[in-house]
């Protein structure tokens, strides 16, 4: 029989610093943290619509690397680089580091050196899903910033468009999440858009056969060739990822896969792959399942491999490390 107590030791230290968390963290040392963040989402999603999906994005490239630390908030220096430049982070929208830097200025004017940037993050991630249709799910509190921020750390640690999918599937289940899980949490793509040279290879010269992928609805990927025909050009041109709903979180996303209205090869690849397929077809059927899933999810990334304690600190400011 195998020894299980290296594995029961990381499930005790985990279940030991996840109950460090608390929801009502920062109700004596900053009782504002709530109605601040609020106000500033707010304004920030009004005044720019694709914030929410920018927000959620950068949340899952901060957690799935390391945990929800904010090491992706960190900004490179002349002498070093950090994980804010890898190559696949490069493309994060400025409206989300806008929001946090907004955040964390509003919060260390009334609570100084009290708010992590990761807690600000994560809770915005939440606050925003909401607002924009999706469901509250719980955030516990006392995350602490990391100390570390690293480009190599990426890799491996974000799914890929053009991955296949058992690889899509091998970076989250180490993670701790289900394949139903990851499934629900890819439903993120209900808002948003992705750049054209995500699915170019899906609507210019496919394959000796067919120039366009013969998965894809013809008209609607007769208009993405229209779309994106100067994108080598123009590498700003983009298609949103659910082209009826675009700015609601709804189960838009898994009924448009089913049509072959899915922009980027992962999408396509979960919609026909036994293992992923029974899971799209239940959310494309039950709006209410498929977001019972996605908060149960999102609160188990929230609390990935997170820092406590002296494992990290709380950054003045949320783009450099308190020792810079």
């Amino acid at each position: 029989m195998p020894d299980l107590s290296p594995l029961l030791l990381i499930l005790f230290f985990s279940f030991t610093v996840k109950s460090q968390l608390t929801l009502d963290f920062y109700n004596k040392t900053c009782p504002q943290f709530s109605s601040t963040l609020q106000e500033i989402i707010t304004d920030k999603q009004i005044a720019s619509p694709t914030t929410a999906a920018a927000v959620l994005r950068l949340f899952f490239h901060d957690c799935m690397v390391d945990g929800c630390d904010a090491s992706v908030l960190i900004a490179s220096t002349p002498f070093k680089k950090a994980e804010r430049d890898a190559d696949i982070n490069l493309s994060l929208a400025g409206d989300a580091f806008d929001l946090i830097t907004r955040a964390k200025t509003a919060l260390e004017l009334q609570c100084p050196g009290i708010v992590s940037c990761a807690d600000i993050l994560a809770t915005a991630a939440r606050n925003l899903v909401v607002m924009v249709g999706g469901p509250f799910y719980n955030v516990p509190l006392g995350r602490r910033d990391s100390l570390v921020s690293e480009p190599l750390h990426v890799q491996g640690n974000i799914a890929r468009p053009n991955l296949p999918l058992s690889d899509i599937i091998s970076i989250f289940v180490p993670k701790g999440l289900t394949v139903q899980e990851m499934v629900a949490l890819v439903g993120a793509h209900t808002i948003g858009f992705s750049h054209c040279k995500e699915f170019a290879g899906r609507i210019y010269n496919y394959s000796n056969t067919s120039q366009i992928d013969p998965s894809l609805n013809p008209q609607f990927a007769e208009r993405l060739r229209i779309l994106c025909a100067n994108y080598l050009n123009q590498p700003e041109m983009a298609a949103f990822n659910d082209i009826f709903t675009p700015g609601k979180f709804d189960n838009m996303y898994y009924r448009n896969l089913k049509s072959g209205l899915g922009l980027l090869p992962s999408d396509q690849a979960i919609a026909v792959d036994n293992r992923t397929k029974p899971f799209v077809d239940l959310y494309a059927a039950n709006e209410v399942e498929f977001f019972r899933k996605f908060a149960q999810a999102m609160e188990k990334v929230s609390t990935f491999n997170i820092k406590t304690g002296r494992d990290g600190e709380v950054r003045r400011r949320c783009h450099e490390f308190n020792n810079s």
